[in-house]
């Protein structure tokens, strides 16, 4: 494998989708993701909610994203249903705490985003608030909200002491793993990124960067990290 092109798995979802003559249930994943990790020099590979995963099955991988989606189960983290939490989709969350315990026992460079950081604080033991308002105001709407990043922290290598992101979620992180850090947060207190203590390269952010192709920084970073696993 050429060291310049690091192979960045992305987890997928499964949904019901038309395309040409079919409307078949499909393993999907919004374009932003791959052009993104493209432009920042690594080739993607899609990985769908299907068959087992483990640090055997993701040993070809330089690098991980764990994508934005659905809400995870409550019962992952020991919690009732709130009445605006979406539909449980088993499928991906058991997929996703896999991927996230498979990368980390390999120390695979990891990004979490929006529901990939949750996804990673509940891997860790952590929990979530069910439903906040102010960050998601309409279905398909981004809000644009400015975060203040801690010194001393990988986020703050890639993204300098403050940055404008876009959000488009109405849970967030409560009770934060053990081992995480929060290094950003918006001003009403949500927490909008954590990294893992130790760890090379292991972070999440509430946003979604794969929404501006023009600002492929913490892609960039990924990618970055991934080459240097990788030689």
């Amino acid at each position: 494998m050429s060291a310049s092109k690091p192979l960045i798995g992305i987890s997928t979802y499964l949904e019901r989708t038309r395309f040409g003559h079919w409307d078949v249930e499909a393993a999907v994943l919004y374009r932003g993701y791959l052009d993104c990790v493209v432009k920042a020099g690594g080739n993607p590979v899609m990985l769908p909610p299907v068959g087992t995963w483990s640090a055997e099955t993701i040993g070809f991988l330089d690098g991980l994203v764990i994508a934005g989606g659905a809400d995870i189960d409550p019962a992952a983290y020991g919690a009732a249903k709130h009445e605006l939490t979406g539909e449980p989709r088993r499928d991906r969350d058991d997929a996703e705490f896999a991927l996230v315990e498979a990368a980390l026992k390999l120390d695979l460079p990891v990004l979490g985003v929006c529901r990939g950081m949750q996804v990673l604080n509940v891997a860790l033991g952590g929990t979530l608030h069910q439903h906040i308002e102010g960050h998601n105001p309409a279905p398909g709407v981004f809000e644009h909200t400015d975060i203040e990043i801690v010194g001393d922290s990988r986020l703050h290598d890639v993204l300098g002491d403050a940055t404008t992101v876009q959000c488009h979620h109405h849970q967030s992180l409560d009770r934060v793993a053990d081992g995480l850090r929060v290094t950003a947060a918006a001003p009403d207190g949500t927490v909008e990124a954590v990294e893992l203590e130790g760890a090379p390269f292991v972070v999440g952010v509430q946003s979604h960067p794969e929404q501006d192709i023009e600002d492929l920084r913490l892609f960039e970073a990924l990618v970055e990290a991934a080459r240097r696993r990788a030689s």
